[in-house]
């Protein structure tokens, strides 16, 4: 019986691999884009995807401001033709003398980055005069993902002002990143939304009121932040969904849009086989139970797993699978499983169509 995820072709892959279902992304940024109301206000994480072509969907749908977590990502969305690019970090060393160079390549994109002490905002600043730059900077402010950032208190309105009077680079907003609220039931995730960024509006309050723009929440809080006109939203996930948000916020419309696909390589006994599925193939930081969720082999339990081989036991009713046989997985955490691959192998009607690049996956692009 074919699912929605069947592969007809499947013998002209080899595995592991991880593929992408090209309708299913597309559905997704719809989602999101109804959910906001407007794709201005989308500034979605690329983090997740890493790549030109889920960029491309995104600009056709009329996403024109992104937010990245690295140089190579910045890169490649100023590649794509990406007008508005926010390095989510804080660019230290020589990263901040690589983001002088991607503003010199890539004129047609505006870069911004963000600041959350004196001395990076003091250490950036010296780097952009000499550049001949100004540099647009968010401050990034801690909502009690205490992470990085600033408090929002007297201290980020005083940074504010010092970043204000420096030369080469000028404060244009706030970022608040809010990862650690992640309650299923949205009634309580609301409430504490609005608690964790109270002090954000305060402070806005007192830099200038509603000219301040903010950057607000990742995907867990997404359809909280989506409600409130006042803030750019910047989920992630969104474009591929994944096993582990899918559990925790069902009420979440995305589907899973990215599975890695692996073969049957071993009948250990009746109860017990192995798979082509190991740690450089699925993201491993969870505990062995909760990396993957096999779509046609849910009874089967993870047992081992090593760098290329993961091992399943099966109930006393044995498994029944031969070798050759393919199970689809949904990833529990699809971002750094993303990372383990240079290209996602696109499904379209059941067959193999192409192959979409992890483009940022590298670490560097060419600058």
């Amino acid at each position: 019986m074919a699912h929605w995820y069947t592969i007809e072709n499947i013998a002209e892959l080899d595995t592991p691999a991880l593929v992408v279902y090209p309708e299913r992304v597309r559905e997704n940024i719809r989602s999101a884009v109804a959910m906001v109301g407007d794709p201005a206000r989308l500034r979605p994480h690329v983090k997740t995807h890493k790549s030109p072509a889920v960029t491309r969907l995104l600009l056709e749908a009329g996403v024109k401001q992104f937010k990245c977590a690295t140089i190579a990502e910045a890169e490649m969305l100023a590649i794509e033709g990406a007008s508005d690019v926010l390095l989510a970090y804080q660019p230290i060393g020589p990263k901040a003398a690589r983001l002088v160079e991607l503003i010199r390549k890539y004129p047609g994109t505006k870069f911004s980055c963000l600041i959350d002490n004196e001395a990076a905002a003091r250490a950036m600043s010296a780097v952009y005069i000499a550049a001949g730059l100004d540099v647009p900077v968010w401050l990034d402010i801690d909502v009690g993902m205490d992470r990085t950032g600033i408090l929002p208190d007297a201290g980020a309105a005083r940074l504010w002002e010092l970043a204000a009077g420096l030369q080469g680079i000028t404060p244009v907003g706030l970022h608040a990143y809010d990862g650690h609220i992640r309650d299923t039931d949205p009634v309580a995730m609301a409430a504490k939304v609005d608690t964790a960024f109270a002090g954000v509006r305060a402070l806005r309050e007192i830099l200038g009121g509603a000219g301040i723009p903010v950057i607000a929440g990742g995907s867990p809080t997404f359809p909280v932040h989506a409600r409130n006109q006042a803030v750019q939203c910047s989920p992630g996930t969104f474009v591929y969904w994944d096993k582990g948000y899918k559990d925790q916020f069902p009420g979440q419309p995305f589907k899973p849009a990215a599975l890695v696909v692996s073969r049957v390589i071993s009948l250990r006994s009746e109860n017990r086989i192995c798979i082509d599925l190991g740690h450089k193939s699925i993201a491993a930081e969870n505990e062995i139970a909760k990396r993957v969720d096999f779509l046609n082999a849910r009874g089967l339990q993870p047992k081992g797993q090593s760098e290329e081989h993961l091992v399943l036991a099966a109930d006393e009713a044995g498994h029944g699978f031969r070798i050759g046989d393919i199970l689809y997985g949904v990833p529990f955490h699809v971002c750094p499983t993303v990372a383990l691959y240079d290209r996602a192998y696109t499904v379209e009607d059941g067959q193999v169509t192409g192959e979409w690049k992890n483009a940022a996956r590298d670490r560097k692009l060419t600058v």
